[in-house]
């Protein structure tokens, strides 16, 4: 199992004080973050990308080569990269790059995004949501396949024979490759389309119940079985919110008002139901979708979602709406020694 911390760089206004933090500060606060992340043993760290006034990363690659050169040996990349919105040669020149920087530690996450507002901002059709995805990815694939590439399609200039320089590093296992994921928030062509590809997928999972995303990952794994895949060999991931304390009352009650001013806005632009506390309660408990309590009430929650779910590896999403630097580091520190552990040697036993 593998633990990490993903970000979107969060510069609401605190709901308890109503302080805030520039978008310089959030970024200095994120590397101090990453930093801490590396040295206590964490195995990742993503970086969102949005563009909205309620974030200060909208250029995660940027970021992240700053945070490869601050660290020694903690994976780092995005979550996600709008891909539909990108050219994928320039993205993948960039983590590429991020790759050498690093020495074969970056991975890319292409997603489509939970928000819509790049669409417009880079001249790009809403009513092409699912084609644009499907054509980059196909390019983007391709980019990692070799560094010579003939291409053609429908929303980009075709390519012949172009050389795309640089090649990363890569991993052990796909040297001078990049280390590409598919993000989805749950849809199933996502999964199959993961499965079929033979790609990692990682799954947001910020309400509800985990347990529920079973048959997705069962989907995942049937569609790279059935297209020649061993999907031993292929990684799930789950990202959500989370935050640790002390005490199980504290962590809750801490976290609470930060978790509740970012979902009552999401849900008002969306139509959804206001959060209440009773939701979140409900959230915070064993079966729940957020991570939050105590090192011991967390890593229990881990384990069952991993009896439900078998993934490998687990993502926090810890800012929210103006968690102050000294929660967050308390928090990030606190899951690298105290939860990770627990969950490794418990999954050891059952596993082995």
């Amino acid at each position: 199992m593998e633990f990490g911390i993903y970000s979107f760089g969060d510069i609401n206004p605190d709901p308890r004080t109503g302080d805030g933090v520039t978008a310089e500060k959030q970024l200095a606060n994120t590397l101090e973050r990453i930093v801490l992340a590396d040295s206590a043993g964490l195995d990742y760290f993503g970086l969102g990308e949005h563009h909205r006034p309620d974030y200060a990363i909208s250029a995660p690659a940027i970021v992240l080569a700053a945070a490869a050169a601050v660290t020694s040996r903690i994976r780092i990349g995005s979550a996600v990269t709008v891909l539909s919105t990108e050219d994928p040669v320039r993205v993948f020149q960039q983590f590429s790059t991020i790759d050498l920087l690093s020495h074969g530690r970056a991975e890319l996450v292409a997603g489509r995004g939970s928000f819509i507002e790049s669409f417009p901002l880079f001249g790009a059709d809403l009513g092409d949501y699912d084609a644009l995805y499907a054509e980059k990815l196909e390019l983007l694939l391709a980019l990692n396949e070799s560094e010579r590439v003939t291409w053609s399609g429908k929303f980009r200039a075709s390519l012949d024979d172009a050389l795309v320089l640089p090649r990363p590093v890569g991993t052990a296992e796909n040297p001078g490759k990049l280390d590409i994921w598919i993000a989805t928030g749950g849809n199933p062509e996502s999964s199959a389309r993961a499965g079929i590809l033979g790609i990692p997928v990682s799954y947001a999972i910020i309400g509800g119940y985990p347990e529920r995303f079973a048959p997705l990952f069962d989907l995942y794994r049937r569609a790279a079985t059935q297209a020649g895949h061993d999907p031993q060999t292929l990684r799930t991931a789950i990202a959500g919110p989370g935050f640790i304390g002390a005490d199980s009352a504290s962590a809750k009650d801490t976290f609470f008002p930060y978790w509740a001013d970012s979902m009552a806005r999401i849900s008002k632009e969306r139509g959804f139901p206001a959060p209440t506390r009773a939701s979140y309660d409900e959230m915070t408990g064993s079966r729940g979708a957020i991570f939050a309590g105590s090192p011991n009430e967390v890593a229990d929650k881990i384990i069952l979602t991993h009896s439900h779910l078998r993934n490998d590896r687990v993502g926090l999403q810890m800012d929210w709406s103006g968690v102050p630097q000294h929660l967050m580091m308390r928090s990030i520190e606190l899951f690298a020694t105290e939860v990770a552990p627990q969950v490794r040697q418990e999954l050891g036993v059952l596993v082995g």
